[in-house]
């Protein structure tokens, strides 16, 4: 899952930089203390180097159209600076890739992991026919710096971080998680739903800026946040990534994903037929949950460790039975340790849980983000069974 990377950050050269691995495999996991960068972070203080994602510009006269057409999420009526995040489906309605577009009114901005963009790509590519659409990698000369406060703030004080704007409207998007958008759907039932605190901007900036944004963290104008910070907040906020909440079977709806991501009521699209099918008649098959995890034995879950629900049974024995797995885990400054995972619908919210790993079983108590119940919104009439007289007949 490493994905290709040219050159390291510049950010990796200030005091007390550790590379993260993996997804995030090119930039910082951490400068020295992650608890003390979750804090910056969440003051609006601090940037986090996310130079490592990919940057894919779109232009022409039909490229909203288009991409409206292709993805998940209303784009045709995109303003320019405003942002949208949409999926693109496979035919079953399973996740493939999720985008994050803002559109400066010549240019549509797509910001994707970088594993994704090879394959996002050559697809995007094929599905052009004949229409007035362009297609430029443009990872070279652009990186992606995020933030929980406001990018013109910072920018003031470092000027190194103010986003580029090639078309003359500058290239910020800001994350929908916050609230329901439009023509979505929240299947979290919490009316304390931390994503309303989830303020997160992430800006284009010139790549050749990377350098001197890496002066303005050494001489204190700005603060540096690495990834283990933002993975920890973002967990809490239950946001969905896709390099971790996604695998080959993951629908939307089971991550909570229609919040920000779908728009229920457009045009057809491709796996716009499964969408539609789970939410309004139907149950996915598998649900996200919050898990707070044990920290008494020092071992933090990772991607992919087991989920067991464990029972027991009436001779004294315990049963223990795989119902899920682990998608990302961090140490959150006030929660300790928590993790995203994936079970099975039919698990209960009460069942008593733990997490297999390193052969140690951690106790887990879950937090339900997405329930049994999501699905089947669409009230459908029943009619009475034939040979059946209603009262009065």
């Amino acid at each position: 899952m490493t994905p290709p990377t040219a050159s390291a950050s510049a950010l990796l050269d200030l005091p007390g930089a550790v590379q993260a691995t993996g997804p995030d495999a090119g930039v910082a996991a951490h400068y020295g203390n992650p608890m003390i960068e979750q804090r910056h972070l969440l003051a609006g203080e601090a940037i986090v180097d996310l130079s490592n994602r990919a940057v894919l510009g779109v232009s022409g006269p039909d490229r909203l159209t288009w991409l409206n057409s292709i993805t998940s999420q209303e784009l045709r009526f995109l303003k320019p600076g405003e942002s949208a995040e949409t999926l693109v489906l496979d035919p079953t309605g399973h996740v493939e890739h999720a985008v994050r577009l803002v559109d400066d009114g010549m240019e549509a901005w797509l910001v994707v992991e970088a594993a994704e963009l090879p394959a996002l790509l050559t697809w995007l590519d094929r599905m052009r026919f004949m229409l007035r659409v362009e297609l430029r990698d443009r990872t070279d000369e652009y990186a992606v710096v995020g933030t929980m406060g406001s990018i013109g703030d910072l920018a003031a004080a470092a000027p190194a971080l103010e986003p580029a704007a090639p078309n003359g409207t500058p290239l910020v998007w800001h994350d929908p998680w916050a609230a329901v958008v439009t023509g979505g759907f929240q299947y979290a039932e919490d009316p304390a739903h931390p994503g309303a605190d989830w303020h997160w901007t992430e800006a284009l900036v010139p790549r050749t800026a990377l350098p001197a944004v890496t002066l303005a963290v050494r001489r204190g104008t700005v603060r540096a946040a690495g990834l283990l910070a933002l993975e920890a907040l973002r967990i809490a906020a239950w946001r969905p990534r896709r390099a971790t909440e996604v695998d080959d079977r993951t629908l939307p709806h089971e991550l909570d994903w229609l919040r920000s991501a779908v728009h229920l009521n457009k045009g057809c699209y491709r796996g716009q037929e499964t969408v539609a099918k789970v939410h309004n008649l139907g149950h996915p098959p598998r649900r996200l949950v919050l898990l707070h995890l044990d920290g008494s034995q020092g071992v933090l879950p990772v991607h992919g460790d087991e989920v067991q629900a464990v029972r027991r049974l009436p001779d004294g024995d315990t049963e223990r039975r795989g119902v899920g797995s682990i998608t990302s885990s961090a140490i959150h400054y006030e929660l300790g340790p928590i993790a995203l995972a994936v079970v099975k619908r039919t698990v209960p919210a009460t069942v008593v849980l733990q997490v297999l790993s390193e052969e140690i079983a951690v106790a887990a108590t879950q937090q339900v983000i997405v329930p049994q119940s999501a699905g089947s919104v669409a009230e459908i009439p029943r009619l009475p069974r034939l040979g059946i007289r209603t009262p009065g007949h």
